[in-house]
Order: structure tokens, then sequence, then C-alpha cells
């Protein structure tokens, strides 16, 4: 009887070497040496190589081609003398209206003109030399394009978002999906912007649409050869409006501003000297914006020319031109408004200059006198 036994070869094929037990060694029986008649013994070829198959590194991996490309394998091999070599698709043999072959002294070629889908699966090649065979395999795929999602459903809208959800694609082109591509159109424009590309699932909310605008969506599927020649479009628009806007006014309380005259700086007592202009200043804070009344020792000045009275956001100012001995006493600034009234007095002094000697008076004038004397005038 015989055995079948492999030994493995470090190029990628397997080599089976069929061995001959000892019984069968001892040759027949005498009775069928007695029978046989054959006066020419049958003789095996000398093998002078073992056959082996040089597998190529890049047809160690699946090899990939699209749908149409050229499938054009040149597999190396070696044996002495010239070994049998055959093909198999799958366990089966070549279809020869579609697979071509060459088999050569030290390779052999397998050539597809133009490949299918059909022709993906393993492909194996036998190098056989007498009891000893090598054996390679390569697994061939081809791949296309996948087919569209079956649909896109536009679930809801709501502010400037919108939800969608796809269905995947019955035929995904032989090939695992790298995922799918997601595009939206305005239908102003009527242009189509990508909004995600290679996105694994199969629902997405969409962000940030122009308030006004109707989008419609569409979604592709994508692999290896690119993405799916059409896509389906949402059946109906997404339409963003505007969100109502409610102005709801609070209570509000106006706050009363309305103040009775009060005085935040008062009138500083001063001395100045004879013929030189004297300031007195005050400030007054009321609402409304009351009434100043200047007065000296009591007496109303207002109209006097020799008096200058001005009143500028709460700040009130009394010039008294070239003041004289009797222009000495006491003023008094009063402010009346409808909510009530308000003064404030000072003193002012009048010093004669009598000399050259340089002086600063409580007023803020510089003067120059030999000597002074102060004169008090009370109406």
């Amino acid at each position: 009887m015989e055995a079948a036994t492999a030994l493995e070869v470090p190029s990628g094929s397997t080599l089976k070497v069929k061995e001959t037990h000892t019984a069968d060694a001892e040759g027949p029986p005498a009775s069928s040496r007695q029978e046989s008649s054959s006066p020419i013994p049958q003789l095996l070829p000398h093998i002078e190589e073992h056959p082996k198959i040089w597998l190529p590194r890049t047809l160690r991996q699946t090899y990939i081609r699209k749908v149409g490309d050229t499938v054009n394998l040149l597999i190396p091999f070696q044996g002495k003398p010239k070994p049998r070599a055959t093909w198999t698709h799958d366990g089966c043999a070549l279809d020869a209206s579609r697979v071509s072959v060459r088999n050569g002294e030290q390779d052999s070629i397998l050539f597809i003109r133009e490949a299918q889908r059909a022709d993906s699966g393993r492909y194996q090649l036998s190098v056989q030399l007498g009891e000893l065979e090598a054996t390679a395999t390569i697994d061939i795929l081809v791949i296309e394009r996948p087919g569209p999602p079956q649909s896109i459903k536009l679930v809801d809208v709501w502010g400037s978002n919108a939800t969608l959800e796809w269905t995947p694609p019955q035929d995904t082109g032989n090939a695992a999906l790298l995922g799918y591509t997601l595009q939206k159109a305005d239908t102003k424009s009527g242009l189509w912007f990508t909004v995600l590309e290679r996105y694994h699932r199969t629902s997405f909310t969409v962000s940030n649409l122009i308030v006004g605008n109707s989008y419609a969506f569409r979604v592709f599927a994508e692999n290896q050869c690119g993405l799916s020649e059409t896509a389906p479009i949402t059946a109906d628009l997404a339409h963003i409006q505007k969100a109502a806007t409610v102005c709801k006014i609070e209570g509000f309380v106006q706050r009363d501003f309305s103040e009775a005259p009060k005085f935040t700086q008062p009138l500083a007592d001063c001395t100045t000297v004879t013929g030189y202009d004297t300031q007195l200043f005050c400030c007054v804070r009321a609402s409304p914006k009351p009434k100043i009344i200047w007065l000296k020792n009591k007496m109303d000045i207002q109209g006097n020319p020799k008096y200058r009275a001005l009143s500028h956001l709460g700040i009130c100012s009394l010039e008294i031109r070239k003041p004289g001995p009797f222009d000495g006493g006491i003023y008094t600034c009063k402010a009346v408004n409808p909510l009530g009234e308000a003064s404030v007095d000072c003193r002012v002094d009048v010093k004669a200059s009598t000399g050259n000697t340089a002086e600063k008076t409580d007023c803020g004038e510089t003067v120059f006198s030999r000597s002074s004397s102060t004169v008090s005038a009370l109406d």
C-alpha cells in the first residue's frame, strides 16, 4: 500500500511525497511472478530536482482586483525533469472560457482578460513530478462599487437641526463598507455640499442649518472601490423656520428721583483785597432743577451789575467784581424747587490795599501791599 506525506517548503508551497511500504517492496507473490509474462519492466524517470513553487510575496495575501481589470499571475516553479502543472478554482477545474493557463519550463501563467466577481475564490497550483507534488494557494477577490443605500428618511426637524435615518445597501460590492457620505442641498442654490464622510452608523443629526432655508439630503455608500454611483434623496424637505419671538415685559416700577435741594459743598468764608475780583463757590443737588438766589446780608442781589451769578450741573458761583470796602458781609446762596429749599452762608472780608507787599487772600487772589487793615461792612 502507498501513503502520502507532506513536507513544508519555505517558498509558500507544500511538497507531497508518496511512500511505499516494505510489504509492497518485496514484490508481487510468487504466483503473480509466474503468471507475469511481460518481458520489459516499467522504469520510473530519475528525479534530478524536486518540484517546488516560488510563490511571490505579494500573492501570499488576498489578491484584490476591480471588476473589469486584467488578472495576470506568473508563478515560477522548479523541477527536473519538467513537472506537470495544473490549476483548480475552489477545488474544481478552471472554466476555459474565462481563464487561460500557459505552462512553461519553469513557470505557469494564469490569465483573466476581464475579471468578474464570479472569478473570486481560492486558486490552487499543483506541480507534480512522479510521486512528488508541490502545491500553492492564491486567494483572489474581485470587487466593485457598492449599491446605494436602500432609503433615507427625514425623521425630525427642530430649531436649526434635522435628524436623518437610512438603511444599508443590499449589495456591498463584494467588499466591506468603509462608511457613508452624507450631503445636503438648499432649494435656493441647488448645490450639494458634503456634511460628513466615512460615517459608520445609519442615523445622523445635521446641525447649524440656516434659518429660512429648505434642505434636501442624500447618502452614498463607500467601499474600497469608491462611492456608490447613485444615492437616495429624502422625499420631504427640512424647512428651517424662524422661531417666533415672544416679548414678555416684566413689571417695572419707575424710580422717583425727585429730591429737595441739598447743598453737598457749602460756601467758605474768605478774605479779599480791595479792587481784585472775588469768586464764591458751592454745590447743590436737587430734582427738579432748583432756582438759585444770591443774597447779601439777606438782601437779594439778582440783577446787580456788580455781581455775576452762574449755575451749571449743580455748581453755583458768584463773582464779586472789584470789591470795595462796603462789599464785605454775609453772602447767602439759596436753592428753591417745588419740594423745598436750602441755603448756605459765608462771610466775606475786604482789606484795604495800602502798600506793595505781596499777599495772597483767602479767596485765591495775590495782591501787593505795604500794610493792610480789615474793613467789614454790614448793611
